[in-house]
């Protein structure tokens, strides 16, 4: 069976706080011939690990690269590494793959509100502008 997951599902996979959802999450990731992971659903991961279950950056970054190294996911790679790259810099996961998505869109600057988004992305060598 190929699959698009929501994040629910890899919530419960990662945390196991439900024994039935996990069991049931884990065998449906387990055995399925494709996980389609949408980048909002990586987002809401992140956020969802981070804000509500208290995992550190390191803990949430590993779950993402568990997802990444499985042969059998499918998902925007460069854009999951852009977002990892701002997340382990100490930034959020989401505008690493919103300052992404929007280059590959034709942007070439990001432009934000966020003065540690901006910094961070420039630290990076990306065009970016705090408005």
């Amino acid at each position: 069976m190929k699959v698009a997951v929501d994040t629910n599902v890899l919530v419960r996979a990662v945390v196991r706080d439900d024994p039935v959802q996990a069991r049931a999450a884990i065998k449906v990731l387990t055995n399925a011939e494709l996980i389609a992971i949408a980048l909002p659903c990586l987002c809401e991961l992140v956020w969802v690990l981070r804000s509500v279950y208290g995992f550190q950056t390191a803990d949430a970054s590993a779950a993402i690269r568990a997802l990444l190294a499985a042969a059998n996911v499918a998902m925007n790679r460069p854009a999951v590494e852009a977002g990892l790259s701002m997340l382990e810099a100490g930034g959020d996961f989401a505008d690493g793959v919103v300052a992404y998505e929007g280059n590959w869109l034709g942007g070439e600057t990001f432009i934000s509100f966020d003065k540690k988004a901006v910094a961070l992305l420039a630290a990076q060598g990306q065009l970016a502008r705090l408005l």
